[in-house]
């Protein structure tokens, strides 16, 4: 039977100083409204600007103290980054993420940006290094690698994976509304379901080694490196991008070039080369 995301609720485990406080403890469902509409779980009611904030994010992390790590020491976060999103360092000076359904969508919009931005960087740097290599063609550069001609004609291609991501980001954004509703795991003898979280939908087909279940901390930890990753990627592309526009070469050319000579091949010299 599939629960809700909002069926898991946490509670205080009373942990050490700065530890992670989460748990997988069930929430029993309370009995359905007259009339058979049934109470929506996947709200979670506290006071002031935070209420619903997490509202189908997670079903693992809680709120964490004020003595949690921030990203500049000293300062105080605002009241609606308690902590319980992974990778959540209290830093949102515009207060986009003040309005809880919008901070909702964007944890879920980060979270997949990251992974595509990883995807990305990993797509980039592996061919530019198979081409030094003399694998694939020599020269090849991932900037121009739409203009190159592969198996079948753009359009095809095109069309193919509009429809192919339309598919798969429709799921997406249905398990986003009604979390839990988009349940892709294989039904097995002698083996639970996992419980639907937004954005991490486990199982033998995204967590066949069961790394993202069972105890809290070590999950959050995990969820925490993969954030963490993920705005990396992002840096990195964008690094990518603008080396690509500025010299016209791939990263990997662009280290060995930095390496050979660091003094001159930097990212000031952008800033100060004429060349245009």
């Amino acid at each position: 039977m599939a629960l809700s995301a909002g069926s898991f609720a946490p509670c205080s485990l009373q942990p050490s100083r700065g530890s992670i406080r989460a748990c997988h403890a069930p929430r029993p469902s309370p009995p359905p409204l007259q009339g058979g509409a049934a109470v929506s779980l996947t709200t979670t009611r506290t006071t002031g600007r935070r209420a619903n904030a997490t509202k189908g994010v997670s079903a693992v992390c809680q709120p964490l103290g004020p003595d949690r790590p921030v990203w500049f020491p000293g300062t105080s976060p605002p009241p609606w980054l308690d902590g319980s999103l992974p990778g959540d360092f209290g830093f949102d000076p515009l207060g986009l993420g003040s309005e809880p359904e919008q901070l909702r969508w964007f944890a879920q919009a980060e979270l997949i940006h990251g992974r595509w931005a990883m995807l990305a960087a990993v797509g980039i740097l592996i061919p530019d290094i198979l081409s030094k290599w003399g694998f694939i063609d020599a020269g090849f550069s991932w900037y121009d690698a739409g203009s190159r001609e592969y198996f079948a004609d753009p359009w095809t291609l095109f069309i193919s994976q509009m429809a192919l991501m339309g598919w798969a980001e429709g799921r997406r954004w249905a398990d986003i509304l009604n979390p839990g509703c988009v349940d892709v795991e294989p039904t097995l003898p002698n083996r639970k379901k996992p419980v639907p979280d937004v954005g991490y939908p486990g199982g033998l087909w995204f967590d066949w080694a069961n790394w993202g279940r069972g105890s809290p901390e070590p999950v959050m930890v995990l969820r925490t490196k993969e954030i963490k990753n993920g705005r990396l990627a992002m840096l990195a592309f964008v690094g990518f991008w603008f080396q690509a526009v500025y010299t016209g070469q791939g990263p990997v050319d662009n280290l060995l070039a930095h390496l050979a000579d660091p003094g001159h091949c930097n990212i000031f010299s952008a800033f100060t080369s004429q060349r245009m």
